[in-house]
């Protein structure tokens, strides 16, 4: 899974594809991959 950022109003979501449109402003094209995605603990 991987976190995307709207570039418009700063929403965040976690999906496998990048939306084509942000669920929260309905701006399209604006999702961008987040740079430091929060850690999900596996591993150590």
């Amino acid at each position: 899974m991987a976190v995307f950022v709207c570039e418009k109003c700063g929403a965040r979501v976690e999906t496998r594809c990048k939306p084509k449109k942000c669920p929260q402003c309905s701006e399209s094209g604006t999702m961008g991959k987040a740079e430091n995605p929060k850690p999900q603990g596996k591993g150590s």
